[in-house]
């Protein structure tokens, strides 16, 4: 197998998909996540007084926070797959 793997668990793999292409791949399921979870706790913090955004404020703040979240996402699926990957026998 050519190709070369960090022996390092801190410094990333150099083959496979980066976090960047995972996480443009994962972005939309990201964000949706992060937009129902705004919207259902803005029905939670309803119960404490707060007004309850609508779906679309969500959205719009889902928008951006769906980013980071995004990201995490990526490194978490990239460490997944380094772990995955079957030993380098060179």
């Amino acid at each position: 197998m050519s190709g070369t793997r960090s022996p390092s668990k801190t410094e990333p793999a150099t083959e496979g998909w980066p976090v960047w292409k995972l996480a443009l791949l994962f972005y939309p399921f990201a964000a949706a996540a992060v937009w129902i979870n705004l919207f259902m706790l803005s029905l939670l913090a309803s119960w404490l007084g707060f007004a309850v955004w609508s779906p679309y404020r969500a959205a719009a703040f889902a928008v951006v926070l769906g980013i980071p979240a995004t990201w995490a996402a990526g490194r978490w699926i990239r460490g997944l797959m380094d772990q995955a990957a079957p030993p380098d026998r060179s």
